[in-house]
């Protein structure tokens, strides 16, 4: 079984969908620690001026001591309103807004307590606009043990996986003879980012997903897995 998982993010980029869709399942890592201006919490969406974050504030007290389940959203800002008004008026005119809009447009009226529940909510939704299908897992339900690398490979026994992928910056920690002594084969992902049809002019990579698929529709899978390394061809170490 080939394994990823990654941190909860707000509004996820493309990268991300290319690593759950060479995967047989997902863990979605929401015990980790809160990280300030990290992509927990904000992403960035197109407009005719350029790039925006969009941030949904948080509350920050004793966020140090806290795991990223328990960092509740600050509701006495209206960032709900502002997120949708914001994407409402820099999509609308984008070839698939009116095939999502009505989710997202639903999602924002509703409040939410804990930045993860949201996150999750939008992640499962944009996997299944995408056709994405793996087996799905939380790290809070499961217990894991040890930090960073051997956090990993306690992972992968805990859910029986032959293979592990890492994002890139899984190079600056892994310990990759501890994964190849426990039978583990692992792979860093190196994602090219393709180039699609925008609005607004020339092109900007490392948008949230809602820019793809609002301007992809149902090509949105292909255009992101284009020029990537393909589940078939995947090389682990």
């Amino acid at each position: 079984m080939i394994l990823t998982a990654h941190q909860p993010v707000y509004l996820p980029w493309l990268g991300l969908f290319h690593k759950i869709a060479l995967s047989d399942a997902f863990c979605y890592f929401n015990d980790v620690q809160y990280q300030v201006k990290d992509y927990n919490s904000r992403n960035k969406i197109k407009t005719a001026n350029g790039a925006i974050w969009l941030t949904v504030p948080v509350l920050t007290k004793g966020y140090r001591e806290k795991k990223i389940k328990e960092i509740e959203i600050n509701n006495s800002i209206d960032w709900r309103k502002k997120h949708w008004k914001s994407i409402y008026l820099n999509y609308k005119k984008a070839p698939y807004f009116n095939k999502y809009a009505n989710f997202l447009e639903e999602t924002y009226k509703r409040e939410w307590r804990y930045l993860v529940d949201l996150n999750e909510e939008m992640l499962k939704w944009f996997l299944e606009q995408l056709g994405i299908k793996v087996d799905y897992f939380k790290a809070s339900e499961l217990n894991f043990q040890s930090y960073k690398s051997e956090l990993v490979l306690d992972m992968c026994k805990k859910l029986r996986a032959d293979s592990y992928i890492f994002g890139a910056l899984g190079k600056d920690y892994a310990q990759e003879e501890n994964f190849v002594k426990n039978g583990v084969k692992i792979y860093f992902q190196d994602y090219k980012h393709p180039i699609y049809p925008q609005l607004y002019g020339e092109f900007m990579p490392y948008m949230s997903i809602i820019d793809l698929l609002f301007n992809c529709g149902e090509n949105s899978l292909a255009i992101l897995m284009s020029g990537n390394i393909t589940r078939q061809n995947l090389d682990f170490n």
